[in-house]
């Protein structure tokens, strides 16, 4: 009866029918062969290689694996954790202590130099053999299997030494599974089967430090607050001269929070007594800067508020005259190619002259004393008029004309009437023409750099809108240049921008990041996301991040680690910093009130 029904259900194919024409779900997720040898598996070209755990060091330090769950190669990772009773190993232990100990009397009757591995082994063994009395440890069998996969053998051995250099750095051992890979691949596949069982016996410390996903704490002893690990949900707390430099860079659209994020990094860094110049291409940070009593310098053509970019800074005891003349000298240099891009080299060669004659007309030489040359700075007049003498000049003298007369000239060529002499220094050039910005943010930039190298100071230079200085060879190369030197002078530099692409784009935005030892990602385009996910190896995951994130949320790089990290302010620091028209429009109502 049974069978009836069967052949009724699940009839027999047609004679016709072979069984090779029907598709099962095994027929689209199987590859059509595999090919097995002593050493590795081949899929239908994708070739893998499984390995064991044969030897641990004496000591394991939780997190031990996290350099093999970043690489970047396909892998399969598997932990086998077999209990064990205690008591077979308290009896081992017993006759395992009583040999050590046995010949550590013999070598001392023997009158032998006492052997530090038999003492520390007697040690070890007396102290794990009191833990597992008392319950506070236990014994487990654990068989650790790894295989990963490449597309060729060459790609496999390049694996097996990146593998090596991980592993055997912390003394582990790995060893491939041979004519044991079939049974290796089974053991790592998500089954829960040990079919190798090439197992170790550790006790429960040791084995609690193969857990491989620990969130890093970013949590220094002193620093300011950035936000909430959203790994582990504790703070991160940074001190970013506590680094290697102290030099930042911060990534995101507009309305991810990045400068929210710089704001609340100012306000809390100025109660630690840190100073902060900041270059401000839309007045973004006057509110700030107004409300901790700091100066606010609003830069525009009809602007009382001037910088001479012929200013020299005072060289300090360990500079000689003529270096700071001559570094001032391509600084300048570098503001004429900003605005003349096509010039020659021949051109440049007369421009470098003339700037030399002008400063030595005004008598400021390496010969002279430095403490009058503030009495004696040329303008941009000044220097003109010593190019019109020049021959070969013309078109140069043509072209900057207009920076020395008409409306040009109340930005160009003006004394400078500014100090920095406030904990909070604010340069907004929102309301410079579009196409003067970037000629505004060099002279601000070089202007802050001379009085910054004058004196040692822990100070932090933010420049927002960052692209714009990376939009010229020259403005690019000079503020590579204060980026690589800030350490020196105790300085570290913010530079924020939108898009890590048009960053990366740029020859100098790439040593950038590398000279910083902070980089902040928060939501970006598609574009920039996967510009982001191969410059700083992310993972899908986090690429997802910055694709998805909310407001506030990035990703924080410090040094070698980094974390998802969510940016949170107090009600009364939001008040102070929010950039939301929607807000701001709030407190306006709320003050009127």
């Amino acid at each position: 009866m049974i069978k009836k029904i069967f052949e009724k259900f699940f009839p027999k194919p047609k004679k016709e029918e072979t069984r090779s024409e029907i598709l099962t779900i095994q027929d689209f997720i199987a590859p059509s062969s595999v090919l097995v040898t002593s050493t590795f598996l081949n899929f239908d070209g994708l070739i893998s290689k499984t390995y064991f755990i044969q030897n641990y060091p004496r000591y394991l330090i939780p997190g031990w694996l996290i350099p093999l769950i970043n690489s970047d190669f396909l892998f399969d990772f598997s932990i086998h954790i077999h209990p064990e009773e205690s008591s077979k190993y308290l009896k081992l232990m017993v006759r395992k202590l009583t040999e050590v100990q046995a010949e550590i009397l013999e070598r001392a009757e023997k009158l032998m130099i006492r052997d530090p591995e038999l003492e520390t082994a007697a040690r070890d063994i007396e102290i794990l053999r009191d833990k597992l009395i008392t319950g506070q440890e236990r014994m487990f069998r654990v068989g650790a299997y790894l295989t990963v996969y490449a597309e060729n053998e060459q790609e496999l051995k390049d694996i097996e030494t990146h593998l090596r250099s991980i592993f055997e750095t912390k003394l582990v051992f790995l060893r491939p599974a041979v004519f044991q890979q079939k049974l290796g691949f089974d053991s790592t596949l998500p089954l829960a089967q040990d079919k190798l069982f090439l197992c170790q016996p550790l006790n429960t410390e040791v084995v609690a430090s193969f857990f491989p996903f620990v969130s890093l704490e970013l949590t220094d002893n002193k620093g300011i607050l950035y936000g909430i690990n959203k790994h582990n949900q504790t703070l991160v707390i940074f001190d970013r001269f506590s680094l290697p430099n102290a030099n930042m860079v911060i990534f995101g659209t507009a309305g991810s929070g990045k400068s929210f994020f710089a704001k609340l990094e100012i306000l809390r860094s100025l109660m630690m007594g840190i100073d902060y110049i900041v270059i401000d291409p839309e007045n973004e940070y006057q509110r700030l800067a107004e409300t901790v009593g700091g100066t606010f310098i609003n830069l525009s053509l009809t602007s009382p508020h001037h910088l001479n970019p012929f200013d020299l800074p005072i060289p300090r005891e360990d500079e000689r005259p003529e270096e700071v003349i001559n570094s001032n000298v391509i600084h300048i240099l570098g503001l004429i190619k900003t605005m003349i891009p096509d010039m020659t080299p021949e051109e440049e060669s007369i421009c470098e002259r003339a700037i030399l004659e002008t400063y030595s007309l005004k008598d400021i030489t390496p010969q002279s004393d430095p403490k009058t040359w503030s009495e004696k700075v040329p303008l941009f007049e000044d220097f003109l008029d010593v190019l019109e003498g020049m021959e070969g000049a013309e078109r140069l003298v043509k072209i900057l004309k207009k920076f020395t007369e008409g409306l040009f000239a109340n930005f160009f060529n003006q004394y400078t009437n500014v100090a920095l002499d406030k904990s909070l220094i604010v340069f907004g050039i929102r309301d410079m023409e579009q196409q003067l910005k970037p000629l505004a943010m060099y002279i601000c930039t070089k202007y802050v750099w001379d009085k910054i190298r004058e004196s040692l100071k822990k100070r932090i230079l933010v420049v927002d809108e960052a692209w714009l200085m990376l939009s010229s060879k020259d403005s690019a190369a000079f503020f590579y240049g204060i980026v690589k030197r800030a350490r020196k002078y105790y300085l570290g530099v913010t530079a924020i921008t939108q898009d890590v692409k048009d960053f990366l784009d740029s020859p100098f935005g790439h040593p950038m990041i590398t000279n910083s030892a902070l980089i902040v990602l928060f939501k970006q385009l598609p574009v920039g996301a996967e510009f982001a996910k191969n410059a700083f190896n992310l993972t899908d995951e986090e690429k997802l991040l910055i694709l998805e994130g909310e407001v506030g949320e990035g990703i924080f790089f410090a040094g070698g680690n980094h974390a998802l990290i969510k940016v949170v302010a107090s009600p009364f620091e939001e008040q102070i910093i929010t950039t939301s028209p929607e807000e701001i429009l709030k407190l306006k109502a709320a003050k009127k009130l």
